[in-house]
């Protein structure tokens, strides 16, 4: 059988897809604007009649309808990084989550630890080879491919074709569904004097030559738009956005000196504009791969002078980084931020920053504080901490002593708040 006879025999209705998801499933979706609306908004129709159905996924963009409390029991969403769009339900417990490095997912979903027994995407359209990309997102949804009994994908001509392990053959799949609409777009942060702040001190720390891993954030983006001066970059990240489009444009990344994957660039998932969507599309100088493979500190750190820039919302005197939750509750995901420092600090050369204002809640908190706040998940440990960076300047903290970090991180605090940092130090004896 030619592949188109065999693509027109599994192409169905949404509602037709679904209807292969049986109670009990593990439904996996991929990161970000890899989700397939149409198979998700046909799943949601389906809420009140399915049982014990659970939905994985980091980052979703829309709320769709099954997230509800009120079907939980039906399908219930289970977290792997909260969004706008699940965190509600994050903080009043009727949502739930995974605790996971992002590299690792892939290693839970084929070890059976994350189970995946349906995936629902988002595709390119099928190449002459019978090959779809999921160009999108390969990121943990490749691993589920493997293991699922079910692959439905959303076919879309806006999807783009991209190079890398992230194709998916005409024989793998269940059902097909076709649709047009145009892909989800994510416009730059905003960006004020604080961020420009912090993207100006991150900026005058990083080389030509550089390899760059960029996380999604106001702050981030900022110090891209302070790059575009700098020579011969590299790009080795998860996400890919606008923020390094634009430095691809400028001519300040090339990939010439990577020293792993030289000429080219690596991410795995994208997220941003549909001039972004477009650039992925058949780039030779481009591939997207499965995070195992993106965000593995061993792989990733095989790129010299890799820079790691990621954000975290608190930080205490000691350097552990509050990056995923707010007290107790959660606020976003583990995600790839300690792969990435862990990859800078192996890296020859490497430098991982953590990014942050030095206040909260209108200048009324500070988000550098004696201890973390009661409950708080600990992403980035002391262990791995190397750069911090706010509005106020730098502090170095690898291989600083207890005492020599407290002094360092007052040092960047808020000016208003040194003070009583200072006193709650020499009551922890750190100063």
């Amino acid at each position: 059988m030619n592949m188109q006879s065999l693509y027109d025999q599994k192409r169905m209705s949404a509602a037709d897809a679904v209807s292969l998801v049986h109670n009990g499933d593990a439904v996996i979706v991929p990161t970000g604007v890899g989700e397939p609306p149409a198979l998700l908004t046909a799943l949601s129709e389906r809420r009140h009649e399915l049982r014990n159905v659970a939905v994985s996924q980091i980052l979703p963009l829309r709320k769709f309808a099954y997230i509800d409390p009120e079907v939980r029991a039906n399908i219930r969403h289970d977290a792997y990084f909260f969004s706008g769009a699940t965190r509600p339900g994050g903080h009043a417990g009727w949502v739930d989550f995974i605790p996971a490095y992002f590299s690792e997912l892939p290693m839970l979903i084929d070890r059976g630890l994350s189970p995946a027994d349906v995936v629902l995407s988002m595709a390119s359209p099928m190449d002459e080879h019978g090959y779809f990309a999921l160009s999108l997102a390969p990121d943990y949804t490749m691993a589920a491919v493997r293991k699922a009994r079910v692959i439905l994908l959303e076919v879309n001509p806006n999807v783009p074709f991209a190079n890398g392990d992230c194709h998916v053959h005409i024989s793998q799949v269940s059902g097909l569904v076709e649709s047009n609409e145009e892909l989800f777009e994510v416009g730059l942060p905003a960006i004020g004097p604080v961020q420009e702040a912090i993207g100006k001190h991150v900026a005058d720390l990083i080389e030509d030559g550089s390899t760059l891993q960029i996380g999604y954030g106001g702050i981030p983006d900022a110090v891209v738009m302070q790059l575009q001066h700098k020579r011969d970059l590299g790009i080795h990240t998860e996400m890919v956005g606008d923020g390094i489009l634009s430095l691809i444009e400028s001519g300040a990344v090339t990939n010439r000196r990577k020293t792993f994957m030289p000429g080219k660039m690596v991410a795995t998932f994208a997220l941003g504009s549909r001039k972004l969507y477009r650039f992925l599309h058949r780039n030779p100088m481009l591939e997207m791969h499965p995070v195992d493979f993106t965000n593995d500190p061993y792989i990733a750190a095989r790129n010299d002078k890799l820079c790691a820039i990621n954000a975290t919302l608190q930080i205490d005197l000691l350097g552990q980084c509050g990056s995923e939750s707010l007290g107790h509750l959660p606020y976003s995901g583990t995600g790839g931020q300690v792969d990435f420092v862990r990859a800078a600090n192996r890296s020859k050369d490497g430098k991982a920053f953590i990014v942050l204002p030095s206040t909260a809640k209108n200048d009324s908190v500070s988000r550098i504080a004696p201890v973390l706040s009661p409950g708080t998940h600990v992403s980035t440990s002391k262990n791995d901490i190397n750069y911090v960076v706010t509005e106020f300047g730098v502090a170095q903290l690898r291989g600083k002593s207890a005492k020599q970090r407290a002094e360092a991180l007052i040092g960047i605090a808020h000016p208003d708040f040194r003070s009583e940092l200072r006193e709650a130090a020499r009551k922890m004896n750190l100063l």
